[in-house]
């Protein structure tokens, strides 16, 4: 793995060259992710926690620009700088915001029939203020305008909206995740994975610099590099070309006469990632994906069911909402386990914040402990506020809160730890609320934003909280303050999110968002109603079994946390059991087995 050593000069900081660059290249992924998915509908370099074209553009600005510049290239410091833009900006063009913010503020409108009856049921309750009204418009904005301009007066204010919104959720996030880098990074040492390959790819060679990075003077990373781009390349062709063959590494097994069935694939990305994982995280990732595979399939055999139906990307069919219970309780244990184990560096925090105690340092952050503290409360207080006003009641903001931070969070801790490039929760906030409070107690206004809530909060296949957490592990080879990291973060955020919201819209409005990519305005669009709609039309109350589930996967994760804790010799992780359920791991547990098996074989 690659060693962080801040003492050379190499490192010294953020510079306005690198911070120019990281816009200029943040403009870029703004316009070429949503390009790519939407009319290109090929490469998703967005569709990852791990952020995917963060890493190929540090890939071809080291291989060329940086060799180029030669004694005048980047220092180590500044690639930093760069890549942490980039990678926060790669979490918003798609699923991380735009994709998913643009389709559900529109798609209630143009996708409303006599037959889903929503001008009926969720039209009456839906806060005008959230979503873009004008029909002319949201017609267009489907079918496209032939040359005609964008109508921004219609758009400004519900973007201008959300976008408090999303500041004030992307504060919250960003002071939560300052705070807590010294005890992740320096206290608990977490190896955050994902890391260890932009600092690879920006190690100098001990003592000097040379402009070709020792990482692409290795042959073994070029061999490793061939097998997934030759395979990828003859998939490709075979689009193109019906002649060359279509490749794949892909099979499933029904299990136990048909209740379970275990995908086998090899996903390059994964496997390679695998590879920094702890052998002990890897084994437990793979075992307890089978063992939750079994057990599902043991359920079903016996007639162990759920009949609560809480909405997208919340576990549905007989036993899903049992296994999204589970990962919730168990997602609070590791969420709350870590806060208790941080109480000496949390006093330390608030000591710094609210006395301002010369004793502790935090030079060493991003923002000063009293500007975290004081960011993150009024970005939870802004959160509420703005949840409140869109019609959730106050009572029950914050419980939605709660889970919320419980989930972006504790998946932050699991990629910073496990190193996976995209982790998922089986239940999110909507389902976890709906099925805690039920919806008598939303109401109808309530209930309708609550299915609102899938804008920020339900597809998590890209959420912030992850490229935050490694930019910040990165910021430990930057000499110096680190304070205007801060900024450039905000920087890359704002630039990412203003320009790929106008771009998504131009590209709308010139071919017609049911033109671009179907998943997100056919699909995502009608999320938030249809589930609204549903639940008001069959209005559950709180769930005592999904409480009851809940409590039984936070005990089996306290269990195996208490394990891990006295026993040295304790085989099973209980990150492994936290991200067991997810959807994602149905894609990606063969990887990690793969991966795992080679490295202890090569260890013996």
């Amino acid at each position: 793995m690659a060693e962080i050593d801040s003492s050379d000069k190499a490192s010294a900081a953020i510079t306005g060259r690198s911070i120019l660059v990281g816009a200029a290249l943040s403009l870029a992924i703004a316009i070429g992710i949503p390009y790519g998915s939407m009319v290109i509908q090929g490469s998703r370099l967005g569709l990852s926690s791990a952020t995917p074209a963060a890493f190929f553009l540090l890939f071809v600005l080291l291989l060329t620009i940086q060799v180029a510049l030669g004694r005048w290239g980047f220092r180590r410091g500044e690639l930093v700088v760069i890549f942490a833009m980039m990678a926060v900006a790669t979490a918003i063009p798609t699923r991380g915001v735009v994709g998913m913010l643009l389709p559900m503020i529109t798609g209630t409108f143009y996708y409303a029939t006599p037959e889903n009856q929503w001008a009926d049921v969720v039209h009456p309750f839906l806060s005008d203020w959230m979503v873009v009204y004008d029909p002319v418009a949201v017609k267009a904005f489907y079918e496209g305008t032939k040359g005609s301009a964008i109508p921004y007066d219609v758009w400004l204010k519900p973007l201008g909206r959300w976008f408090v919104f999303y500041a004030a959720f992307y504060a919250t996030i960003i002071a939560a995740i300052s705070i807590l880098r010294r005890q992740w990074v320096d206290n608990e040492r977490l190896v955050f994975p994902l890391a260890q390959v932009p600092l690879a790819m920006i190690q100098d060679d001990e003592g000097k610099q040379r402009s070709l990075k020792p990482f692409f003077r290795n042959p073994i990373m070029w061999c490793g590099l061939l097998l997934p781009f030759l395979f990828n390349s003859t998939n490709a062709l075979h689009h193109y070309f019906n002649f060359v063959p279509s490749l794949a590494l892909q099979t499933s097994v029904e299990l136990f006469s048909r209740t379970a069935s275990l995908n086998i694939r090899i996903n390059f990305l994964m496997f390679g990632f695998a590879y920094f994982i702890n052998s002990n995280i890897a084994f437990s990732l793979w075992f307890f994906y089978l063992l939750h595979v079994i057990q599902e399939s043991i359920f079903r055999y016996i007639g162990i069911f759920s009949p609560e139906e809480l909405g997208p990307w919340t576990g549905s069919g007989p036993v899903g909402a049992i296994m999204g219970h589970q990962m919730m309780g168990a997602l609070i244990v590791l969420v709350f386990y870590g806060l208790w184990t941080a109480r000496p560096h949390l006093k330390n925090v608030l000591r710094k914040a609210l006395w301002g105690d010369d004793r502790i340092d935090d030079s060493a952050e991003i923002l000063s402990y009293r500007a975290a503290f004081w960011l993150f409360v009024v970005g939870v207080g802004a959160m509420g506020f703005w949840l409140w006003k869109s019609g959730i009641p106050a009572w029950i903001v914050p419980f939605f809160l709660f889970s919320s931070l419980v989930i972006f969070i504790g998946l932050a801790r699991v990629i910073a730890e496990a190193g996976m490039p995209t982790v998922t929760p089986e239940m999110v906030p909507a389902g976890f609320v709906v099925s805690g409070v039920g919806v008598p107690a939303l109401g109808a206004q309530g209930m309708v934003a609550t299915g609102y809530s899938l804008v920020w909060a339900g597809d998590l296949l890209v959420f912030m909280t992850a490229p935050l957490a490694n930019s910040l592990r990165l910021g430990s080879v930057i000499n110096g303050t680190r304070r205007r990291l801060f900024w450039a973060i905000v920087a890359a955020i704002l630039i990412s999110l203003v320009v790929s919201c106008w771009f998504m819209l131009y590209l709308a409005y010139r071919d017609g968002a049911i033109n671009l990519h179907p998943q997100y305005f056919t699909g995502f669009a009608r999320y938030p109603s249809d589930f609204a709609a549903k639940k008001l039309a069959n209005p559950t109350g709180p769930s005592l079994a999904g409480w009851l589930w809940t409590s039984f996967g936070a005990l089996i994760m306290g269990g195996l946390m208490t394990a891990r804790h006295f026993f040295v010799w304790w085989p099973f992780h209980p990150l492994g059991f936290a991200v067991s359920t997810g959807w994602v791991m149905n894609s990606i547990w063969f990887s990690i087995f793969l991966a795992w098996l080679i490295t202890i074989t090569v260890l013996k």
